[in-house]
């Protein structure tokens, strides 16, 4: 039997309170204001319980969208951390640490703000209500609306369902927004981005595959003395592999607030590949052991990072749709910084919607005015000059190392132009490969939890303030748990009980089948990252969306 479902109207939707989506909110109202248009109804909607709730990252920001967007940002007391005050760069081996001569200049990061995203978007939230527009927080989108190929809008997800899908008595069916244009700007590996790509195959048939880190991070209160406000600390080496992608950070929050994070490339060989764990042998090293021996972990978090850059960003429009931020791959892998791409690709959407407003016009014809700012701007400038950052360490760090150097010296081209790639679960290994590359199983390297200073994954997931109701439909759904019971026990080992940073997934005993094991699922762990719906090797789990309002719940993060 069918659901009847109330249907809104709007004018424009956007989905995501994050920096793109936001920017291009406040930018519209500002562009109405400026142009003395009429107001046009704007929904903006999130699936975070609050603004901000869902917003991770390390984050040194680049000033220059904040400063385009909002000149008076200062004025208007944005919560900045710190002004980046000294920078460092090491080499780091198990035991010691090689400070680098001279810092990239790429990771120069003078002039850059130490910020709390979380903190950041919710006062980016303030600026965009004081213009009258509302922010939805907690409605979170299931299903992009597409017909013919034109978006016409967002199903929300339904309230009020048991584990089996049944409705309870407090079932409350999602709505139908139906909106002349849906911008989507949901972060990494949304799920109504995920369902634009498949609807509308056109937006990414001239896209290389998307590459990802998963990040982990970390917020510390430590005894004052440890680190200085601004102080940014950028590192490579252990405890990845050489043949693997890994960087770690340690950022001066304020002169007893740190932020430490180390964020692992998913296009990993290793079945048992393990940001959390990495993250957690991380913090052994001596250099961050000065640093945080002592303090006491406030906060948790765990996302995924858009890396591949310019070559992966798919087409930005489509009829009666706009992709921005990390949806649409807006990322500077070379500095891994995108904060300020993403409020310069809301700035720009915002002015798209403009044109389409003036000629009540949202088919592709006007929308690709977006593409046309985008191939003009100082965004795409930098976007292109790392366009083949992430691609140069395909043979490894040290070769990466060189590759960068000389794609520096060649304006982002160095030896080689748009190299293509996997997805990144294509280079996972079965055991027998692993075996017959690298001559022994797979061995994950590990350090034993005190949870005073290494933690385990459900600790740090209680860090993260995660909160989802037990008894509604899980939101990782496995299309085949044969695979999972049996053949990728096999083949794989069951990569996900290593590759997850929320403990989401565990392998158990099977009652039914003495000696053998089963998978078991703990949706109400997941932090969101949407790692596992990147990398499982078969690609049997697809992340959906839960009920609007749950799932990580960040501060100062």
């Amino acid at each position: 039997m069918g659901i009847e479902r109330e249907i809104l109207d709007t004018d424009i939707l956007i989905v995501g309170a994050g920096p793109a989506g936001l920017a291009c909110a406040y930018k519209i109202a500002e562009l109405i204001e400026k142009e003395s248009l009429n107001m046009p109804e704007i929904l903006v909607m999130d699936k975070g319980s609050y603004v901000g709730a869902h917003a991770l990252s390390g984050a040194v920001m680049d000033p220059k969208g904040i400063a385009e967007l909002i000149p008076d940002y200062k004025e208007k007391q944005a919560p900045l951390e710190s002004e980046v005050t000294s920078e460092a760069m090491y080499f780091l081996k198990e035991k010691s640490a090689v400070k680098f001569p001279f810092m990239p200049s790429s990771l120069n990061n003078h002039g850059n703000y130490i910020i709390s995203l979380n903190k950041f978007t919710g006062w980016m939230a303030e600026q965009v209500e004081s213009k009258g527009i509302d922010i939805y927080a907690g409605l979170a989108g299931y299903e992009l609306i597409v017909e013919n190929g034109n978006v016409i809008g967002v199903q929300t997800v339904d309230m009020g369902l048991d584990k089996e899908g049944k409705p309870k008595s407090n079932f409350e069916p999602g709505s139908i927004i139906k909106a002349k244009i849906t911008i989507l700007c949901e972060g990494v590996h949304g799920s109504l981005t995920r369902q634009a790509f498949e609807k509308i195959p056109s937006l990414r048939e001239k896209s290389l595959p998307q590459v990802y880190l998963t990040g982990v991070k970390e917020v510390w209160e430590v005894p004052e003395g440890r680190i200085k406000a601004g102080q940014v600390i950028h590192t490579i080496g252990f405890p990845q592999p050489s043949y693997e992608y890994g960087v770690g950070w340690i950022y001066g929050m304020s002169d007893k607030m740190v932020s430490a994070g180390y964020a692992v490339g998913l296009n990993s060989p290793d079945p048992t590949n393990d940001s959390h764990m990495k993250f957690q042998r991380y913090k052994t090293h001596p250099l961050l052991k000065k640093i945080l021996s002592g303090g006491k972990m406030l906060h948790y978090g765990a996302k995924t990072i858009p890396d591949n850059g310019y070559y992966s960003m798919p087409r930005l429009y489509a009829d009666g749709l706009l992709l921005g931020g990390d949806s649409a791959g807006f990322l500077n892998p070379q500095k891994l910084k995108g904060v300020h791409l993403a409020i310069k690709s809301g700035i720009m959407a915002a002015e798209t919607v403009i044109d389409g407003l003036k000629a009540n016009d949202f088919s592709g014809t006007v929308l690709g005015n977006y593409q046309k700012r985008f191939d003009n701007s100082w965004a795409k400038e930098e976007l292109y000059k790392s366009r083949n950052f992430h691609a140069g360490f395909k043979g490894g760090l040290f070769a990466g190392l060189f590759h960068a150097a000389m794609q520096i010296a060649t304006g982002g081209r160095g030896l080689f132009d748009r190299r293509i790639n996997k997805n990144d679960y294509e280079y996972m290994l079965t055991l027998e490969n692993y075996r017959q590359r690298f001559g022994h199983d797979p061995v994950k390297k590990t350090v034993k939890f005190d949870n005073e200073y290494t933690f385990d994954k459900l600790t740090d997931v209680y860090k993260s303030g995660t909160m989802h109701d037990e008894e509604q439909p899980s939101h990782l759904q496995i299309t085949d748990f044969d695979i999972c019971n049996n053949r990728c026990t096999e083949e794989y080992g069951n990569p996900c009980q290593h590759f997850c940073p929320a403990h989401v997934y565990e392998m158990v005993d099977d009652p039914d089948r003495p000696g053998k094991q089963k998978l078991q699922l703990t949706p109400s762990n997941c932090v969101h990252c949407k790692t596992c719906d990147i990398v499982d090797p078969y690609q049997v789990i697809r992340w959906v969306t839960p009920q609007g309002g749950e799932g990580p719940n960040y501060t100062n993060m």
